[in-house]
């Protein structure tokens, strides 16, 4: 059986068009080059199965094998209605690869829309889930699903914040900090009169968002009233749209914080209704789980769902090396993208 040839510097420079000095700095975390670059680099170096010293160091210090001669199959498990989310499709594609990496595999499971909390555990066994070597948790999968899954007797990783007393790892993307970045960027725009806009009650991620959002807000020296916000429960479309007109109209806010990715045209139809128009009235952030290909530009913090599933297969292969370790809670956070849709408030 050939070989395989050894990944090097060289090898990942000459396919960049890059120096072997920027592909290293790069690597290293070091200063000197632009993220994009620095994304393009760690992204070949991961598909390559190209690592440096200090990572392989840090494996073995984890006591993570860096190869297998069994490979393992884990399980990311999903609620039908949010199968071909673009959330889930990026949190699945950073375990996937990952794995890929050690020779392991992710399979993704699909829990039936309709399938019955009685007729859960034939479910479970019918598709060996207990058989499996982990189960990964996603966001947005309900919280009694959620709890049959936290009490499988098989590694689990939740990819979400875990619920309090939970004994269980988790791996999430730092929403808390994107609003804190949002609202510090909106206030250094001389933006005070800022219109919160989300969910605040369907999912504990929804929750800590407003938390935070009041946080930043009282920071900034600024008190929320809760009935100038567009939050709570969101029960129809219509509906939302419309008291996000009338709190455009009332509240006459010079930016908003729309905290969840609902569709962001919805917002900008809102504007247009109450007379408003983004940027030049209303300057916008959006928390979105990628990047809106309709608006390039918009301002944002970026959450890291991909590197977040990345994250947590290398959690999940701790954990399966540490199994008596005390259980950890990781959060990703992301840089801001300026963009173009929040202008300087004058004076």
């Amino acid at each position: 059986m050939p070989i395989k040839k050894k990944v090097t510097l060289q090898d990942l420079a000459s396919q960049l068009n890059l120096s072997v000095h920027t592909v290293s700095k790069s690597l290293r975390g070091l200063p000197g080059m632009s993220e994009d670059t620095r994304k393009v680099v760690v992204e070949l170096a991961r598909r390559s199965g190209y690592r440096t010293k200090e990572q392989e160091r840090g494996l073995a210090v984890e006591h993570i094998p860096q190869f297998t001669s069994k490979p393992r199959t884990f399980l990311f498990i999903v609620i039908e209605r949010m199968r071909y989310s673009i959330m889930h499709q990026l949190i699945l594609k950073g375990l996937q690869e990952k794995m890929s990496e050690f020779g392991h595999s992710v399979k993704n499971l699909v829990v039936p829309n309709s399938i019955e909390p009685r007729t859960f555990g034939d479910w479970l066994e019918e598709n060996n889930v207990e058989y499996s070597d982990g189960v990964f948790i996603p966001p947005s999968i309900g919280e009694r699903l959620e709890r049959r899954l936290l009490a499988l007797r098989v590694p689990r990783i939740m990819i979400n914040f875990p619920p309090p007393s939970e004994k269980v790892d988790s791996v999430i993307w730092d929403v808390g900090t994107a609003i804190h970045q949002s609202v510090r960027y909106l206030v250094s725009m001389n933006h005070r009169a800022i219109l919160y806009i989300g969910d605040t009650t369907t999912s504990r991620g929804f929750r800590i968002r407003w938390q935070a959002f009041r946080a930043a807000m009282a920071e900034a020296g600024e008190e929320v009233d809760p009935g100038q916000h567009v939050i709570g429960r969101m029960t129809g479309k219509e509906m939302w749209v419309g008291e996000v007109i009338d709190k455009l109209k009332k509240t006459k806010p010079s930016a908003i914080l729309a905290a969840v990715p609902f569709d962001l045209a919805w917002i900008y139809y809102a504007c247009s209704v109450a007379g408003r128009r983004i940027p030049e009235d209303c300057s916008l952030i959006g928390l979105q789980d990628h990047r809106n290909e309709l608006i390039p530009n918009l301002s944002r913090p970026l959450l890291l769902v991909q590197e977040s599933g990345i994250r947590a297969a290398e959690r999940m292969l701790w954990r399966l090396a540490n199994p008596i370790q005390p259980y950890e809670s990781t959060l990703l956070q992301g840089t801001f993208f300026a963009g173009d849709t929040v202008v300087p408030r004058l004076q």
